[in-house]
């Protein structure tokens, strides 16, 4: 098929985040005759992708595919598709050609060497500008007109070929994604199919006592392992006045909520000394206090920090009968929520996989695609996040250069 220079396709994308800016430059990259606009209801482009990279933009993850694909759970053969036309080693060239260079961590993690999102974003609204993508900021897309027009909250309208939804989830709302676009589904297209949202990558309430509370909220617990349900993961997390956050209890969130939306609950349990096997710990605890109070004894025997002796004589008050021993290798803590979306890193739940073609395109409204956390999946921090969202993003701008391709003439 072709279409007269003076007759371009017109293609809108809705949300400036990493999965709307990715098909932005794929189609625009592609030398397709199409212009491509991004509409933004913030005032900038990629604010959370930003705040994301103030302790150091995690962009991807260096472990073996499998395994990479493993992280994004009951979506895991669902998103081996968009990763395989995506992979890591993709996103670390995409970085190298905007002129951040990449390392990797000791954890496996991958990062821009400047270690922040600004010179990386900088580089990359710079290219969309070269592509000839228009960049629209303050316009919150409200849905679409009787004759097909998009709907703004100014009162703007604009007749698009195809449209590329990338409104994101609902964490972090004051950022741009509040998880408002959900209500405008009927308009989308009826009776789609929608997970609820909720929080992803999160912390958890917990009942502390007052006297933990005031003691050690704000402190971290460094050099832990977490356990839940048969999975056991090593790291840092932070107690909180009003529960546990960080990066050990993010990888765990996603089991920790289902099990407490099940059965009200979860029994969290925590590894206190990792490193140390329950033999060598129990000969330590084995010996005489003389006199210590317990809070010197775990400090001089087992070099406990305060926060995790605070733990522990905490679950003492509460009735606990376990050994010292036992307490010091799986204190048990009881997770009673998730803290809510405006604090979680991400967002679970969303459009249903199945609404959706191999195109990304949904089946009930041709021509309109949708690409990152609007749809059902999650992955666990470390990279993970932002792989799937830009590889969505990719497959969607890809989609939506086959389906113009395939139009009758």
């Amino acid at each position: 098929m072709t279409v007269p220079a003076a007759e371009k396709y017109r293609i809108a994308v809705i949300g400036g985040g990493p999965a709307g800016l990715m098909a932005a430059e794929v189609i625009a990259r592609d030398g397709a005759n199409a212009s491509v606009t991004v509409f933004e209801r913030m005032p900038s482009m990629g604010r959370k992708l930003l705040m994301a990279g103030r302790g150091g933009l995690n962009i991807t993850h260096s472990e073996p595919a499998e395994r990479f694909r493993a992280r994004y759970g009951a979506a895991a053969d669902w998103m081996s598709t968009r990763l395989a036309a995506f992979p890591p080693e993709a996103l670390v060239d995409w970085c190298e050609k905007l002129g951040q260079p990449t390392f990797i961590g000791s954890s496996g993690r991958v990062f821009p060497r400047a270690m922040k999102a600004s010179p990386l974003l900088r580089a990359w609204l710079t290219r969309l500008g070269e592509l000839g993508v228009n960049l629209v900021t303050r316009a919150q897309w409200t849905g679409w007109t009787g004759d097909g027009a998009l709907r703004f909250a100014d009162g703007r309208t604009c007749q698009a070929d195809a449209v590329v939804l990338a409104l994101g989830g609902a964490s972090w709302p004051r950022l741009g994604a509040d998880g408002s676009w959900t209500t405008l589904l009927p308009d989308i297209a009826p009776d789609i199919s929608l997970t609820p949202l909720q929080p992803a990558n999160c912390g958890f309430h917990v009942a502390w006592s007052e006297h933990l509370r005031g003691r050690h909220a704000g402190a971290p617990l460094k050099r832990i392992a977490l356990c839940f349900a048969g999975q056991s993961v090593r790291g840092e997390a932070m107690i909180t006045a009003n529960g546990i956050e960080g990066g050990a209890v993010y990888a765990l969130s996603a089991v920790l909520r289902d099990a407490i939306a099940r059965d009200g609950s979860a029994l969290l349990h925590i590894d206190l000394r990792p490193d140390l096997t329950t033999a060598e710990l129990a000969g330590r605890l084995e010996q005489p206090r003389r006199g210590a109070s317990l809070a010197n004894f775990l400090r001089k025997q087992i070099g406990l920090p305060p926060v995790a002796i605070g733990l522990v004589q905490e679950a003492l008050h509460a009735g606990a009968t376990a050994s010292l021993t036992d307490l010091v290798k799986a204190l048990p803590v009881r997770l009673t929520a998730p803290f809510g979306l405006a604090r979680a890193i991400s967002t679970a739940g969303g459009i249903a996989l199945s609404e959706l073609d191999d195109r990304l395109m949904l089946r009930r409204r041709p021509g309109v695609f949708v690409a990152g956390e609007m749809l059902d999946w999650e992955a666990p921090t470390g990279g993970y996040l932002l792989q799937g969202c830009l590889a969505t993003g990719a497959a969607a701008g890809h989609g939506v250069l086959d389906w113009l391709r395939s139009r009758p003439a």
